[in-house]
C-alpha cells in the first residue's frame, strides 16, 4: 500500500512540475505610458515579472523600469536576447532599461536562468 500511495504522489508531483514551467498561465499585460519625453513601462520582478506581458509603440523611444523585490537568484539578471541586453537588477531599485523599437514583432526576455519569461510586444 505504501510503495502505490509514493508512486501516486511521486507522479501528481511530475505532472504539478510540467505544468508549472511548462503549462500555459495567464499573463498580466500592460501598456507603456507615452510623454512627451517617450515611453515608459514598469515592471516590478516578484516571482516572475510583473505585467509578463508589455505593449509598446512602434517608433517612440521607450525605457523600461524593472525593480525587484525577490531576492531568488534566478532573477537578478533580466536578458533580452534580441537586443543584446544583459542586465543586473539589484534588490529595491529601480533599472531603466532603454529598448529600440524601430522594429515590430514580438520579443522575449526571461531571467538569467531562462526559468521566467516576459514579452514586449512593438507596434
Amino acid at each position: 500500500m505504501a510503495q502505490i500511495l509514493t508512486v501516486v504522489v511521486g507522479v501528481i508531483l511530475i505532472v504539478f512540475i510540467g505544468w508549472w514551467f511548462f503549462g500555459k498561465h495567464s499573463e498580466s499585460q500592460a501598456t507603456a505610458v507615452t510623454t512627451k519625453d517617450g515611453q515608459t513601462a514598469k515592471v516590478v520582478v516578484n516571482g516572475g515579472f510583473n505585467p509578463a506581458v508589455l505593449k509598446i509603440k512602434k517608433d517612440t523611444p521607450v525605457k523600461l523600469v524593472f525593480n525587484r523585490k525577490d531576492s531568488t537568484t534566478c532573477l537578478e539578471k533580466v536578458v533580452f536576447p534580441d537586443f543584446g541586453v544583459d542586465a543586473e537588477l539589484p534588490m529595491n531599485q529601480d533599472v531603466a532599461i532603454p529598448i529600440d523599437t524601430s522594429k515590430a514583432g514580438e520579443f522575449e526576455y526571461s531571467c538569467g536562468m531562462h526559468m521566467f519569461h516576459g514579452k514586449i510586444v512593438i507596434k
